[in-house]
C-alpha cells in the first residue's frame, strides 16, 4: 500500500489559519493527514469533526487521530450531509472547513476496490462499499445513450460514443463488463492504435467518469457548497482542493457568487458582500510537490472567508 501524502497541505492550513479554541471541519478525512495537522494547531483546545463515507478511512483515520488531546470525532457520513451532522452534535457555526476532493491513495492502491485501471479487480468504485450501485452494475443497467452522456460530461472523453457502443454490444452478447481489466481492454479497443498513444492512460477519463457517476460526486459537492455559508462563522474560512475541471468550475462559480453582490446599471446594489474570495486565482502545487507526489499535478486550491454576519 502506498503512503498517502496530503496535497497542498501547507497552503490549505495557511488559509485556514487554525487557532486554538476554534471549531473546525475536515469534510474528507481520508487517512487523516489534514486532520492531524489541524489537531496539532488546536493544541488540545477547540474541536475538530472529520467526515468520510469510506469505512476504512473512518477506522484508519480515526485511529491516527486517537492519540491527540482535545475534542475530535470521525463521522461516517457523506460531506453533502455535514450541516445536519454538526447540528445534531450541537455545533452552530465553525471557524474553518477543509475539503480535499481527491480519491485517497489507498483507494487507488488497494486494487480490489475497483478504482484503478492498473489492477484487474471487480469493477466497484463505491466510496462506501455498503451503499449504492457498483460501476459494473451501472454498466449493466444504463442504456447506451446514458452511458455516452456520463462519459462525455464527467470524463470529457472524446471517444464516448465508441466506448458506450462497445459496452452495450458486449451486454447484448451476454458478456457484460464486470472487471477493471475488461473495461481497460474495451477502451483500448474503442480507441484503436491512434488513441492509445496519447498522454496518460487511455482509460483514465472513462474511469473518472464512472467513479463520479457511481458516487454522485458532483451532486454531493453542490450540496456541500450550498451549505457552507450556513456553517461558517464571521472570520471563518472554507478551503477546497479539487482535482479536475468539473469540480473546480463548481467551486469557482460558487465562491465568486458568494463574494460579490449582483447589480446592474439600472438596479445598482450598494450592499457589501458577506464573503471575501481569498483565491481569485487558484493556488497550485509547487514543482517540488508535483515531483514528490505525482497525484498533486492537477490539484487546485480555492478558499473564501466570511467577513460579515
Amino acid at each position: 500500500m502506498g503512503a498517502h501524502e496530503p496535497v497542498l497541505l501547507k497552503e490549505a492550513l495557511r488559509l485556514l489559519d487554525v487557532r486554538p479554541g476554534g471549531t473546525y471541519l475536515d469534510l474528507t478525512l481520508g487517512r487523516g493527514g489534514h486532520s492531524e495537522e489541524i489537531l496539532r494547531r488546536l493544541e488540545g483546545k477547540g474541536r475538530l469533526l472529520s467526515f468520510d463515507v469510506d469505512p476504512e478511512a473512518i477506522e484508519e483515520g480515526g485511529r491516527r487521530l486517537a492519540s491527540f488531546p482535545g475534542e475530535h470525532e470521525a463521522i461516517k457520513a457523506n460531506f453533502r450531509d455535514f450541516l445536519g451532522e454538526i447540528r445534531s452534535r450541537g455545533v452552530g457555526k465553525v471557524d474553518g472547513i477543509l475539503a480535499d476532493l481527491g480519491v485517497s491513495s489507498p483507494q487507488f492502491d488497494e486494487g480490489e476496490r475497483g478504482f484503478s485501471y492498473r489492477t484487474d479487480a471487480p469493477l466497484d468504485m463505491r466510496m462506501d462499499p455498503g451503499k449504492g450501485k457498483s460501476a459494473a452494475r451501472l454498466l449493466e443497467e444504463l442504456d447506451e445513450r446514458s452511458l455516452r452522456k456520463i462519459l462525455l460530461e464527467y470524463g470529457e472523453e472524446h471517444d464516448a460514443s465508441k466506448i458506450a457502443r462497445l459496452i452495450a454490444r458486449r451486454r447484448e452478447e451476454g458478456r457484460p463488463v464486470r472487471t477493471t481489466g475488461e473495461l481497460v481492454d474495451l477502451v483500448r479497443e474503442a480507441k484503436g492504435p491512434k488513441g492509445i498513444h496519447g498522454k496518460g492512460h487511455p482509460a483514465k477519463q472513462t474511469f473518472q467518469a464512472l467513479r463520479i457517476a457511481v458516487n454522485d460526486e458532483l451532486g454531493a459537492l453542490e450540496d456541500m457548497l450550498r451549505d457552507i455559508p450556513e456553517a461558517l462563522d464571521v472570520g471563518g474560512v472554507a478551503a477546497i482542493i479539487t482535482f479536475h475541471s468539473l469540480e473546480d468550475r463548481l467551486v469557482k462559480r460558487r465562491f465568486r457568487a458568494l463574494s460579490r453582490v449582483e447589480g446592474s446599471r439600472h438596479h445598482p446594489v450598494d450592499e457589501v458582500p458577506s464573503f471575501e474570495d481569498l483565491t481569485p486565482r487558484p493556488i497550485l502545487p509547487s514543482e517540488e510537490e508535483v515531483e514528490r507526489n505525482r497525484r498533486a499535478k492537477s490539484a487546485k486550491l480555492r478558499a473564501i472567508r466570511r467577513i460579515r454576519p
